[in-house]
């Protein structure tokens, strides 16, 4: 039979080490905070996309207005 190392010699569960605690707590705030992590991933891509898309010059030219010569309005 195999000796547990760790103090008291009895039967006790270890304590896990930092990076196991450090590895759980991560885990159990993305599992609390699910929807508000994709919410802003959501934001966060749409306004890349929406960025890279209004940086093309073709498109940038929708929002200049080209002088017309036979408008009447002013």
């Amino acid at each position: 039979m195999r000796q547990q190392r760790g103090v008291g010699g009895g039967g006790g569960r270890r304590d896990p080490g930092l990076l196991t605690r450090v590895v759980d707590k991560v885990f159990r705030f993305v599992r609390l905070a699910e929807f508000e992590i994709l919410f802003v991933l959501f934001f966060l891509i749409a306004f890349i996309l929406f960025k890279d898309l209004m940086s093309r010059p073709d498109y940038n030219q929708i929002f200049v207005k080209k002088p017309d010569q036979d408008d009447r309005w002013p």
